[in-house]
């Protein structure tokens, strides 16, 4: 008697374990977002902001396309284009954020090869003083690419 039971209680456990599996895998509200959505997003918020952060934040997103990276790295060497000079042989603080926009755009999958030239170029041009560290950031991103 005990032994039946013992059985019933183990299946009824594992048809509720089942059941609890199933519905963990099933998709509650997720909706999938339109490509025609997020366009409209896009052109609506288009207004470009030449913030060096902003211009950074899309060099950072792996959604962003070869175009929005292009126009991206040409508004920083545009308007912002000369660090700030060296404080002795040290670097300034500052240049950190340009060396880090070098080092997501060589990583980034989208990046186009002349983009990436043509700015790590302009930013020798712009910056002589930085060129060892701007060669640094350009390595690094390529190296890590994992190719």
């Amino acid at each position: 008697m005990e032994l039946t039971l013992l059985l019933k209680s183990i299946m009824g456990l594992v048809v509720l374990l089942l059941l609890l599996v199933f519905l963990l895998y099933l998709p509650f509200g997720k909706k999938k977002k339109s490509v025609k959505k997020e366009a409209k997003h896009y052109k609506e918020h288009k207004k470009v902001d030449f913030d060096l952060e902003h211009l950074r934040d899309i060099v950072k997103n792996k959604k962003s396309t070869a175009k929005e990276l292009k126009e991206a790295l040409e508004l920083v060497i545009k308007y912002h284009g000369t660090m700030h000079k060296k404080l002795g042989l040290r670097p300034h603080p500052e240049s950190d954020i340009y060396m880090d926009i070098l080092f997501k755009a060589a990583r980034h999958p989208n990046i186009e090869k002349n983009t990436i030239v043509k700015f790590n170029s302009e930013l020798e041009k712009l910056n002589p003083e930085y060129k060892k560290e701007i060669n640094d950031a350009l390595m690094r991103g390529l190296n890590s690419r994992g190719l």
